[in-house]
């Protein structure tokens, strides 16, 4: 099991700043990529970024692109989403993830899910 916890949400205006942290606890030596995921009221929760926790491949939803930016510190078990430019459109709760294998991760199926944190943005 992996257990997370996100922090660092709140309200914003449009063009600030905001960085999410991810607490990873639990057997993380076995996870295989980790990522962040938002969700608003009557849509599906949808991909942010995603992250190998080795390193190297990195995927961003387009509307992000640019603008935010995902990161680990292995070494804290630490997931970082930095938002920079932030839209309205970007007002969701975020939600940390964990993939437990490369096969979870190509079929695009986090295994472990944080409780998520609110982020508005005003306009």
């Amino acid at each position: 099991q992996v257990q997370l916890v996100e922090s660092g949400g709140g309200l914003v205006q449009a063009g600030d700043s905001l960085r999410l942290s991810c607490a990873a606890s639990g057997r993380t030596a076995s996870t295989y990529a980790v990522g962040w995921f938002r969700q608003t009221p009557g849509k599906e929760r949808e991909l942010v970024a995603r992250i190998r926790w080795s390193g190297g491949s990195v995927d961003y939803a387009d509307s992000v692109k640019g603008r935010f930016t995902i990161s680990t510190d292995n070494g804290k078990n630490m997931v970082y989403l930095q938002m920079n430019s932030l839209k309205p459109e970007d007002t969701a709760v975020y939600y940390c993830a964990a993939y437990e294998s490369i096969v979870t991760y190509m079929t695009q199926r986090p295994t472990y899910w944080g409780q998520g944190t609110q982020v508005t943005v005003s306009s």
